[in-house]
């Protein structure tokens, strides 16, 4: 199904109040930290870079990602101020120079624009229909997930119009989509699990009509939605290997972790075999979203599950149930190879839902997470 609208008026007037907005604060709050903008509120955390090289918040569990490391890197904050990022997407700016990135904020119902040039961190559109993945087709258009109340899949063309391209599988509503991807043969994957319509903190509660939380392949000449997988409980994120021959995908609720699978891609580039599991979240960590680099190396959304523990302990004369695993362990970054090694674990303050590669040579690693958006070189490079 396809379907072009143009944002009214109303919506146009503002999102340019909302954008002027922020950009007005950012300018007096010093780039990269948000404030209040568009009637929307959260937190803006203040980041100190580490002045000392190599970074130490970088770790490293494999010497074989030294040839990855920059020396003189940093982690950067150049965001802050959102409830829940995810989705971000990067798009290059003219002639190879600086681009920005979009990255969702899905409570506050709005999608940010981080610019590399200018360093604004500012409103790019509100409302967004609860958006969550995003990602860019082979034409530089932004696809995006819109994870609740209209659950469904847009592209915004370039003059600005949206593109209703799936809203609907057998008859029935989509459930949450959530992440996604474009092909080199132009079709697009994407993940639909239940969490925009399980509450009303990503959007609103309501009935799934899916019978399954499917992974969906959606034709690029004919428009036909077919579920790819159908046998995943709450698919996350997903991506291909570089020279598409595996597609990757996480599964929110696997047993007993949260885990990773990868399948063989036909010749045919649609159907799929060889379910594989490549990794085991055995740390109580939250596999979410996640990228693929040149090498075949995987850059994973890491922290903490929730998960509590089974006995109560003893804390200010109560008792009360820890988290199994301390977020500050875990919260980041972790980077495996192929086989699923872990090679690395890029630590941050926030619990990272989601990356994306950037930057005029591709080695620029943006990572939603929580409330901000932070970055860092490297000498990897992104496989799109």
């Amino acid at each position: 199904m396809t379907r072009s609208t143009a944002p009214s008026r109303r919506q146009f007037l503002a999102s340019t109040a909302a954008t002027a907005a922020t950009a007005a604060t950012t300018a007096s709050v010093g780039t990269g930290l948000l404030a209040l903008a568009g009637g929307a509120s959260a937190q803006s955390f203040p980041f100190q870079p580490n002045q000392r090289y190599p970074d130490p918040a970088l770790q490293i569990l494999d010497p074989a990602f030294l040839k990855y490391r920059i020396y003189s890197s940093t982690l950067e904050q150049v965001g802050s101020g959102m409830r829940w990022a995810e989705g971000p997407v990067y798009f290059p700016g003219e002639n190879g120079g600086p681009g920005h990135v979009l990255v969702s904020d899905i409570p506050n119902n709005r999608i940010m624009k981080f610019d590399e040039k200018s360093g604004a961190f500012t409103v790019f559109r509100s409302p967004a229909h609860y958006a969550n993945g995003n990602t860019r087709d082979r034409q530089g258009r932004l696809i995006s997930c819109e994870h609740s109340v209209t659950r469904r899949i847009t592209r915004t063309e370039h003059d600005g119009r949206i593109t209703v391209l799936a809203e609907r599988f057998e008859g029935k509503r989509l459930n949450a989509p959530n992440d996604i991807v474009v092909k080199s043969d132009d079709s697009i994957w994407f993940t639909d699990p239940l969490f925009g319509i399980n509450g009303e903190w990503e959007g609103s509660r309501a009935k799934p009509e899916q019978a399954s939380t499917n992974v969906y392949r959606l034709d690029p000449a004919s428009g036909q939605l077919t579920a790819v997988i159908t046998d995943i409980v709450n698919p996350n994120g997903l991506a291909f290997s570089p020279d598409e021959k595996k597609l990757y995908v996480v599964e929110w609720k696997g047993t007993p972790n949260r885990s990773l699978w990868a399948y063989d891609v036909a010749a045919d580039g649609r159907s799929l075999s060889h379910k594989t599991k490549l990794i085991d979240a055995a740390d109580q960590g939250a596999l979410d979203g996640f990228r693929v680099d040149r090498d075949g190396n995987l850059w994973c959304g890491w922290g903490s599950n929730g998960a509590i523990a089974a006995e109560a302990v003893e804390q200010g004369g109560r008792k009360v149930y820890p988290l199994r695993a301390q977020p500050e362990a875990l919260d980041g970054v972790m980077v495996f190879s192929p086989a699923g090694k872990p090679l690395a674990h890029i630590r941050l303050p926030e619990r990272c839902a989601n990356v994306c590669w950037g930057g005029p040579k591709n080695n620029r690693l943006y990572m939603a997470s929580c409330h901000s958006l932070y970055a860092m070189h490297f000498e990897a490079h992104g496989a799109t």
